[in-house]
């Protein structure tokens, strides 16, 4: 099929770096691309740039005549026009659309009669999002769609794209999202564009296989320009001519070498560690809240303790940031009873960024009028503390509201992480982030020694982190859940509502939780071993867990293969039983702890 819409040989420079050096992209009507890449990569300019916003220093696009785009921008605006109904029309260049308008309006939460001008930032991208779907164009472009969206928008959504006809292309950082919905990757990485004929669950896996090859060639051609040389100080010498035709072949070489752009490292998250707090985090008994009349919590209680991570769901206006604020003493309760533990050391992670101010430079925003930062009781230079979060050192005199949206989470990571906690509020922790430094994040948090409180909509998020949802079940009603949000589902019996795809090859999901038997089925009590098992299968977990991390290391030697090889097949037999044993470790205790959670209930 021709494309509605070409990208080639697309160039563009910001400063002396060259942001795009040779990109492209072709979408052709119905095709699921994602557009993935590192912050800062350059994504958004591209999207910006198919939808012939931003021109380009040299490259061609083209776009097929009559046909219709629609773009949705990270930070939209809404200038202009008197109510959010009269934006979302503009989109079509008439009024045929009004109730598919008012529709979308509805379904994010929309009368359709709204100022623009006293709609929040995140309220403002819900409204270019009903703007952007409301005309079905032939192309559509997404910036992070799935940004201030709760969790059944975000279902909405992936129902409603299912649906259209047009060419779409996707940048997100939601995995759930881009597994059911991508069935192209285009790679954006060092200014140039990979195509991966195949959706963004075998993507991982490629970059990996395709980074590694690099690495190998680099080494090559370090080997050879290291050949070359020493032919050149001891050879025998040829025909003048061919000397210094091998000569320049040497230039060349060292020329391409010293000319590679290797891959963006990752980002360093350590957060500092405070004193450990008392066992008890957090008790609740009995809470309710209620603002004029509308209750908010209604009787609730939980008990979290020490290492616990557990995070709040629900939709918008559910009352989410409310339970928060209850359960870490910043809200007082109507009634009931809360109790916070002892020793609790705090810190909220402002997703938001609303306590970024976008005039200070961003060494000021770490370190304050010096030039070191306080890390725990480390002091660490700002220039390299910047490093660890991928900051170049010429950015430190840059001014926040400089930043892109992925390098504004970086810097409210880094900040937050300096301060020794040992309670980490997040609320939204995921946006903006790119999915490698979403993967570190996520390692630190199950490394982290304290206890983590979290509002997310990121599904994959949920499963990967939490140790149990906190779900809102409407008019005022909270319930807890064992485990992420698909266990939170298996337990309400909405399993089959939201089953990921299969897993690619060699990547573990976390354990589905068994659906809870009936009150009938079900023992009144733990049997002698189950209670057992309960016991010391955390100590069995953390034990394995040790010896995976052992073997894992043994096979981090690159030579050990050439240097061993009975040793090495030895030892990734050994890796492969440890990883069953633990999975299997994972999954008895899941089950067990869903079933006192049951039992305790009933």
């Amino acid at each position: 099929m021709s494309p509605l819409l070409l990208l080639q040989d697309i160039h563009l420079t910001f400063g002396a770096v060259p942001l795009l050096a040779g990109a492209g992209l072709s979408v052709a009507g119905g095709d699921r691309i994602c557009l993935v890449g590192r912050n800062g990569a350059g994504k958004s300019t591209l999207l910006r740039i198919a939808a012939g916003v931003v021109p380009v220093d040299s490259g061609e696009r083209f776009v097929q005549p009559g046909c219709s785009i629609q773009y949705l921008s990270q930070e939209p605006d809404l200038s202009g026009f008197a109510t959010t109904l009269a934006y979302v029309e503009a989109g079509f260049g008439d009024t045929e659309g009004r109730h598919r308008a008012l529709y979308l309006l509805k379904e994010l939460g929309f009368s359709g009669g709204e100022d623009p001008a006293s709609l929040s930032g995140g309220e403002a991208r819900r409204a270019a999002l009903a703007r952007a779907l409301a005309p079905s164009p032939d192309i559509l472009l997404l910036d992070e769609p799935t940004n201030h969206l709760d969790l059944p928008g975000i279902e909405w959504l992936e129902q409603e794209l299912a649906g259209m006809r047009s060419g779409i292309v996707v940048i997100s950082h939601d995995r759930r999202l881009l597994e059911r919905f991508s069935r192209v990757t285009v790679w954006l990485d060092r200014g140039i564009t990979r195509v991966l004929d195949e959706g963004f669950a075998g993507f991982e896996a490629r970059r990996d296989e395709i980074l590694k090859q690099e690495e190998a060639e680099q080494h090559k051609l370090g080997r050879k320009i290291a050949m070359e040389e020493d032919w050149l100080r001891y050879g025998v010498t040829a025909r003048r001519t061919r000397n210094q035709r091998r000569l320049a072949d040497l230039h060349a070489l060292r020329r391409r070498h010293r000319e590679h752009r290797g891959p963006t490292g990752t980002a360093r998250l350590e957060a500092a560690q405070a004193e450990l707090s008392g066992r008890l985090i957090v008790e609740a008994k009995g809470m309710s809240k209620s603002f004029g009349d509308r209750q908010i919590v209604r009787n609730f209680s939980t008990r979290i303790m020490r290492g616990d991570r557990v995070a709040i769901i629900g939709a918008n206006g559910a009352g989410k940031t409310t339970l928060l604020n209850l359960l870490t003493g910043r809200l007082e309760p109507d009634n009931g009873a809360i109790r916070l533990g002892t020793n609790l050391a705090s810190v909220l992670l402002d997703q938001r960024r609303e306590s970024l101010d976008p005039e200070q430079t961003l060494a000021a925003t770490l370190a304050g009028s010096g030039d070191a930062v306080r890390v725990g009781d480390q002091s660490r230079h700002v220039i390299g503390y910047m490093k660890d979060f991928l900051f170049r050192p010429e950015q430190a005199r840059s001014p926040v509201g400089m930043l892109s949206g992925g390098e504004r989470a970086r810097l409210t990571l880094a900040r937050a992480f300096a301060t020794p906690s040992n309670l980490l509020i997040l609320d939204e922790p995921t946006n903006d982030l790119d999915l490698e430094t979403l993967d570190l994040l996520q390692e630190k948090l199950a490394d982290y020694a304290g206890t983590v409180l979290l509002v997310s909509h990121d599904r994959d998020f949920l499963d990967r982190v939490a140790t149990s949802v906190i779900a809102s079940e409407g008019n005022g009603r909270w319930v807890e859940y064992a485990g992420g949000y698909t266990d939170m589902l298996a337990q309400r019996g909405d399993a089959g509502r939201d089953v990921p795809p299969p897993s690619p090859a060699g990547v573990k999901r976390p354990p589905a939780a068994k659906k809870p038997e009936s009150a009938a089925e079900r023992p009144r009590r733990l049997s002698f071993n189950d209670q057992r098992a309960l016991d010391q299968l955390p100590q069995q977990i953390a034990t394995l867990e040790q010896r995976f991390a052992e073997l894992n290391a043994v096979l981090g030697d690159p030579d050990l293969y050439r240097k061993d090889a009975a040793r090495f097949a030895k030892t990734t037999e050994a890796l492969a039983t440890a990883r069953a044993e633990l999975a299997a470790a994972e999954e008895r205790w899941m089950e067990l702890e869903i079933l006192r959670e049951a039992l305790a209930k009933g």
